[in-house]
């Protein structure tokens, strides 16, 4: 359905909870929002590690966060937050029970949520308006779908980041000259989509090898990536850098849009990386890449989706459903070092092309 709204819009929600490579999707949306809206303001209820990255980015728009841990305390206090407040328009963007009992707090005359077929865990039951149904798109283009919803035509996806000066310090104090930079950001919250310590390593040294790159681990704290980038590190035998753990998402970001390229599972920083228009060897095997992959580098990734689900599964990909996850153990060892080597190559290859 596409809304019309008269007069023009004043006062405009979006609800996005997490995950990070999510909110990046929906920050492409909001920038096709208030390129057609310049007068509307803007609030974003949005997950307490999500906003870390994104009130960096964004100052004109307010945050709300939403701590997911503490769900029934957090929904008590949005509620207080948001009495006598209305909104002129809920873009309910968030498929998710908790996220939905977040929309029935919010005053608007219009909440706008997904199609009902989309529309998992009942968020028809909290939404009075819907996008049109479609199939087979990646998550990206479903936000999009807010958007036409809303009778906007949007242009490709982007971002218009401009970055804390911190942040570009931050990277220009690891990208210290010309050489090209890897970055590997080797673990997703989902372990089962991780690809193996020697088999990252393995890549890291062809990268210093081959091609004469800066290898730098990044990552958060937690303690399967400080593991991880344990396990690296004592597999290479080459000048490693290893940042994981020491530093913000914004850091993080800066240190992407200064770099030539980031290895990664299906993960946020793919999607962070695509946001200041870093290319992506991005490694899918348990999760569909054309759904989920990082949205202007699908040629550079991996792709052992089908193989996975012939398999795991005893199905091509083209028979199981579009959002299935195939996240068994073993499956990540469908990709090779060989296959991430020749995608590395091509890359650097196609970099080598471009003006200076």
């Amino acid at each position: 359905m596409t809304l019309s709204f008269k007069p023009p819009l004043q006062h405009v929600c979006l609800l996005r909870l997490s995950a990070i490579g999510d909110t990046c999707h929906a920050l492409a949306a909001l920038r096709s929002l208030q390129e057609a809206w310049p007068q509307a303001r803007f609030t974003w209820i949005i997950g307490k590690v999500e906003a870390k990255l994104m009130t960096a980015l964004l100052p004109e728009i307010e945050f709300i966060t939403f701590d997911k841990n503490a769900t029934l305390k957090q929904l008590w206090r949005l509620r207080r937050t948001l009495r006598g407040r209305r909104f002129d328009l809920l873009l309910d963007m968030q498929l998710s029970f908790r996220a939905s009992l977040v929309a029935s707090l919010i005053a608007a005359p219009i909440k706008l949520g997904f199609d009902k077929a989309r529309a998992r865990e009942l968020q028809w039951w909290f939404t009075n308006a819907r996008i049109a149904p479609a199939q087979a798109e990646h998550v990206l283009d479903s936000f999009m779908g807010f958007v036409r919803a809303c009778g906007i035509a949007p242009q490709a996806p982007h971002w218009d980041l401009t970055l804390p000066g911190e942040a570009i310090a931050y990277a220009r104090g690891i990208v210290t000259d010309e050489r090209p930079t890897l970055l590997i950001s080797a673990c997703s919250s989902h372990t089962a989509r991780n690809w193996t310590a020697d088999r990252y390593a393995a890549v890291a040294g062809y990268a210093s090898h081959m091609h004469h790159m800066r290898v730098v681990l990044v990552g958060g704290p937690s303690a399967i990536e400080r593991e991880m980038g344990r396990k690296i590190m004592a597999a290479v035998h080459f000048d490693l850098l290893n940042q994981i753990g020491k530093d913000t998402l914004p850091q993080l970001l800066g240190l992407l849009s200064q770099s030539t390229a980031l290895l990664t599972p299906d993960s946020g920083p793919a999607h962070m990386a695509t946001m200041v228009g870093l290319p992506v060897i991005g490694l899918y095997a348990a999760t569909n890449l054309q759904r989920a992959g990082p949205y202007y580098s699908r040629e550079w990734c991996v792709d052992r989706y089908d193989a996975a689900a012939k398999l795991f599964l005893k199905k091509p990909a083209a028979q199981i459903p579009w959002t299935t996850k195939i996240e068994r153990p073993g499956v990540m060892d469908l990709i090779e070092v060989k296959d991430v080597t020749a995608k590395l190559d091509a890359l650097m290859a196609d970099r080598a092309k471009m003006p200076r």
